[in-house]
């Protein structure tokens, strides 16, 4: 499932992928880490500094748009009706309902594919349990798990946000501490200390797969 407050603004519209672009051969990147992990600035730097073909995947969700915000480009916008017709004809690679808000969250197949063949580098900003989804359909996904260091930095991120409660980071931390346990499922680990570093060590890694490195 995509996070939705941790996703990255400022992302120029090349690096997005939606349905209906090109065609040729890409890859698969599939992005985890808790919440406050820096999982948003860390995509940017990449996203704007690594030169491989990369491409943020468009999730889709049923939550209403935001004033400045565009369909197809920051999210495709669907109707409950429509998002659930869409999940029963199995169009969802992943998907979730975020709790106590009654919106879901999901990832189009056909905006992946269309990326894929498009040549792009897809990357899905998504939970473990998503990823777990997600790699099923595409075993050869490059899996990264973006790890805060330790749990009193993650703490500390989270706080000085100063944008939620106490309950509310309680249970961030709470789920912080279920997806670290999982740190070990994905290919790559990388700590997020510095995000300058860690988005250069994640396009390192990435250009090893292109034979580019």
């Amino acid at each position: 499932m995509s996070n939705e407050s941790d996703r990255p603004e400022g992302i120029d519209e090349r690096d997005r992928v939606g349905i209906g672009d090109g065609a040729g051969d890409g890859r698969l990147i599939v992005i985890s880490g808790p919440s406050g992990a820096g999982k948003s600035t860390v995509l940017k730097m990449l996203l704007e500094q690594c030169p491989l073909p990369l491409a943020l995947s468009v999730s889709a969700t049923t939550r209403a748009p935001r004033p400045g915000e565009i369909d197809g480009f920051n999210y495709w916008f669907l109707t409950q009706e429509q998002f659930q017709a869409r999940r029963a004809a199995g169009d969802f690679l992943e998907f979730f309902e975020v709790f106590g808000r009654g919106q879901w969250y999901g990832t189009l197949r056909e905006t992946v594919t269309s990326g894929l063949k498009a040549g792009k580098w897809v990357i899905l900003e998504i939970d473990v349990h998503g990823a777990q989804s997600v790699a099923r359909e595409f075993p050869d996904a490059i899996t990264l798990f973006i790890h805060p260091g330790d749990m009193a930095e993650l703490e500390r991120r989270l706080r000085g946000r100063k944008t939620e409660s106490e309950e509310a980071i309680a249970a961030r931390l709470e789920t912080a501490h279920a997806e670290i346990a999982l740190k070990d499922w994905y290919r790559h680990i990388v700590i997020n200390d510095d995000p300058r570093r860690c988005s250069a060590e994640i396009c390192k890694l990435l250009q090893k797969y292109s034979g580019k490195d």
